[in-house]
């Protein structure tokens, strides 16, 4: 019976180590016949067999379990070609089993494996920072998961090959919220988006973005709107289409009315308008599509006067449709609009799904208190009880002969103001303190009587529509929507039809 011991110290031998009945067993050395390869470590049975670290001659490296010669069981692998360093199991040579990657460039995983790829569940750091945690198929996020991107962006859904596609949740940086459906890595199907802004679209999306996208505002009714003097009346606004669909999918989006009076500048009085702006305050024409300009003017919301009734709204018995986040409104039309509003942010629960987190409001949606602004509802927004006010004080009538009905009859009363306006002009200094506006108003074709210092002046004005939305949905700000306004006088300034 032979006994244990070291090899013959050949130097042409390619094995240097213990052997025990002949064979390879115990602590060696051994160089293949392809240089390349060398092994050191434990031996039995003439394999390779216990601890050991095979070395390749570009510097790569496996140290760890060998059984019956084989790669089997814990151990560290090193590619000098790439710079990553795996530590965890191996079979029959490849990356099997649970494990971690260490990659060159700072990245590093740390889940399942097979055949040498990331397969199953991982967590994958990727060189930017970027965190993820779910589902891999051959090297690639694949499955269910969540990722946390390095803008602070955190997705946690479906993906097919790295890319967000089926269902899933993203949490933007900025507050924004979206929960739909995705393909190739974009909005694409039926989601609902929360923007920062406030704005809310529930509908289809197609490569990102809506598939009924607002272009414009709309104000509806006449090309004229003909308002009695001292009279207010409401303005329905819709968000449409280029094809002039009314976008029913989107709420929140918020606009301001503003309104302006025509300014008029005729050769003949080439310093006046049709307002004489007095002080300190500018003058800055806004152009009008109606081909012509005007300056700003005030609007007033009667405080006085009993705002228009609105539709009875039915008394909500049932304390289940208050709104709350843990007791979702009913999405019924006859419901407050706030209460519409948070149907949509606080959605009945479906027990299919179960996301860690509703999505929640962080920025200015919510009722305005102020009626010069209003927050699109399904596509569409009121502004009720508009009236236009007397005119500040820094802006002085002045009424032109166009305005005079009868050109004939008025002529004697057209060359007096002429002469007027231009004896105004040639005043001395001394005379300054008086408004050229209170020297003027014998001319008017209408004396004034006490009312008229409560209203605006009959003639024309105008009402803009601005979106005022912060920061812009979608990066796109809307035009502003222009209507047209006459102001008619009243009854009692209207001269009485002849009887003949």
């Amino acid at each position: 019976m032979a006994s244990a011991g070291r090899g013959p110290e050949d130097s042409r031998s390619p094995y240097r180590g213990s052997v025990r009945r002949m064979v390879r067993d115990g602590f060696g050395q051994y160089l293949y016949q392809n240089t390349f390869f060398r092994y050191e470590g434990e031996w039995k049975d003439g394999k390779k067999h216990g601890h050991g670290k095979l070395l390749f001659k570009d510097g790569s490296y496996y140290e760890g379990e060998f059984v019956d010669g084989e790669i089997i069981g814990k151990g560290q692998r090193y590619w000098s070609s790439s710079g990553n360093t795996y530590s965890g199991e191996f079979f029959l040579g490849e990356l099997q089993g649970h494990g971690i990657m260490m990659y060159k460039d700072g990245g590093k995983y740390e889940g399942e494996f097979s055949h040498g790829a990331r397969e199953g569940h991982g967590t994958l750091i990727d060189k930017n920072g970027q965190f993820y945690q779910g589902s891999f198929h051959e090297n690639k996020k694949h499955g269910v998961g969540q990722m946390t991107f390095n803008n602070g962006d955190t997705y946690d859904g479906d993906w097919v090959r790295d890319r967000q596609q089926g269902r899933g949740l993203l949490r933007a940086a900025d507050g924004s919220r979206y929960q739909g459906q995705w393909r190739n890595g974009i909005f694409n199907g039926q989601g609902l988006m929360i923007h920062c802004s406030g704005i809310i679209y529930d509908g289809l999306w197609i490569n990102g973005y809506p598939a009924t996208e607002a272009s414009k505002i709309v104000i509806l009714g006449p090309n004229v709107i003909k308002v009695v003097q001292g009279s207010s009346f409401t303005l329905k606004v819709q968000l449409q289409t280029d094809d002039g669909e009314v976008v029913k999918s989107e709420s929140g989006r918020a606009l301001k009315i503003r309104a302006g009076v025509r300014y008029v500048q005729l050769p003949t009085f080439s310093t006046f308008s049709f307002f004489k702006v007095t002080g300190d305050a500018e003058v800055k024409p806004i152009q009008t599509p109606f081909g012509f300009e005007c300056i700003s003017y005030p609007l007033m919301y009667p405080v006085s006067k009993k705002p228009e009734p609105e539709p009875e709204k039915p008394e909500i018995e049932d304390p289940k449709l208050e709104c709350s986040e843990d007791a979702p409104c009913s999405p019924k039309e006859d419901l407050e609009p706030e209460c519409l509003l948070k149907s949509l942010l606080y959605p009945a629960k479906d027990d299919s799904e179960d996301l860690n987190e509703e999505p929640q409001l962080t920025s200015s949606l919510g009722r305005q208190t102020s009626p010069h602004y209003q927050q699109v509802s399904h596509g569409l927004a009121v502004f009720h009880n508009i009236s236009f006010p007397a005119p500040p004080p820094e802006y002085q009538p002045i009424m032109f002969l166009d305005s005079i009905p009868n050109k004939k009859d008025q002529e004697p009363q057209a060359t007096k103001c002429s002469e007027k306006l231009e004896k105004v002009k040639k005043k001395d200094s001394s005379r300054r303190n008086k408004s050229p506006t209170q020297q003027i108003m014998p001319c008017l074709d209408q004396p004034l009587s006490s009312s008229d210092t409560l209203t605006a002046y009959p003639g024309e004005y105008v009402i803009m529509v601005q979106e005022t939305t912060t920061p812009p949905f979608l990066g796109k700000t809307l035009p502003t929507a222009f209507a047209h306004v006459e102001i008619l006088p009243s009854q009692k300034q209207q001269a009485p039809k002849d009887s003949s």
